[in-house]
């Protein structure tokens, strides 16, 4: 199929952008204490790079995702996308969420689901149809264009919100855990599916997730989380070919070799404690047990 709205966002630079993370500190307050969720998060994504976050329960993961999204103000640091400040959610992001059950309208069709977010960007009807048309042909999810939610399995719900975020011509596109409530062949569908997108369409990825193996499979890179006060306790090069499959990328020797250490790297997270240092950067240290 041809993606005539993808080559129009890359040639007109929306495919260029670049998503940083500066020094980014999360603190709730409230009933007399406070809770410092994220400490000083530092990281980049280059255009075009899919990059997954994984990391203990509790590390902060969703709270980063929902600073970079600009759905939450950091207490301190800053998100930048391109040369702008993200303060509040920005035209060249979309978000993926794991309750695709609570983000989509029961009462709408798909194919209004997917229309409804494309309002806000004042294009012509005729425009927004070519957009949600190649985003369910892209997604398999055609024939089931008049459908409603309600009458779709978990992972064909999950689709129709990745259909109206590729709809949404994003130039970086935020997944929070997507495929944490369907089961294992669904899920091994819908990694291949998100793969095959992010190569077709050139956008910027940032997908969090609990599943090692997810993340080694998905990602060019992995970014380690430390429990809470949470830092990048480490960036790991994910060194594995370009085209990968469920079968021959999960049984390759360095497929293995790269989980094994990015499962020891979230187990020491776990114990992993950061103090300030006299310039108000983090540092950290493992305990040893």
């Amino acid at each position: 199929m041809t993606m005539t709205h993808i080559d129009s966002a890359l040639s007109t630079g929306a495919g260029h952008a670049r998503l940083d993370v500066r020094g980014v500190q999360k603190i709730y307050r409230g009933a007399g204490r406070s809770v410092e969720a994220v400490r000083d998060l530092t990281f980049s994504l280059g255009e075009g790079e899919l990059v997954c976050i994984v990391g203990p329960s509790g590390a902060g993961k969703t709270t980063l995702l929902k600073c970079v999204a600009g759905l939450l103000a950091p207490t301190s640091g800053e998100v930048r996308l391109g040369d702008e400040r993200v303060v509040e959610p920005p035209p060249g992001m979309a978000v993926v969420f794991q309750e695709y059950g609570r983000s989509l309208f029961p009462w709408m069709t798909v194919q209004g689901n997917i229309d409804l977010p494309l309002r806000q960007k004042k294009l012509s009807k005729g425009r927004r149809a070519e957009l949600v048309a190649q985003a369910l042909e892209a997604v398999g999810l055609t024939d089931v264009a008049d459908a409603h939610p309600w009458q779709l399995s978990g992972g064909m719900q999950q689709r129709v919100a990745i259909a109206r975020a590729v709809a949404y011509e994003p130039a970086v596109l935020l997944m929070d855990e997507p495929f944490a409530a369907v089961d294992a062949q669904t899920r091994a569908e819908l990694e291949d599916l998100t793969r095959s997108l992010w190569q077709r369409l050139g956008m910027t990825l940032l997908f969090v997730t609990h599943d090692i193996d997810e993340a080694v499979y998905l990602g060019q890179r992995v970014l380690v989380l430390s429990a809470s006060p949470t830092v990048v306790m480490e960036d790991i090069t994910v060194d594995l070919p370009a085209e990968r499959d469920q079968i021959t990328t999960r049984s390759a020797p360095r497929f293995g070799e790269l989980r094994a250490h990015v499962h020891e790297q979230v187990q020491r997270a776990k114990t992993y404690h950061t103090t300030t240092s006299s310039d108000g950067s983090a540092a950290g240290k493992a305990d040893r047990g």
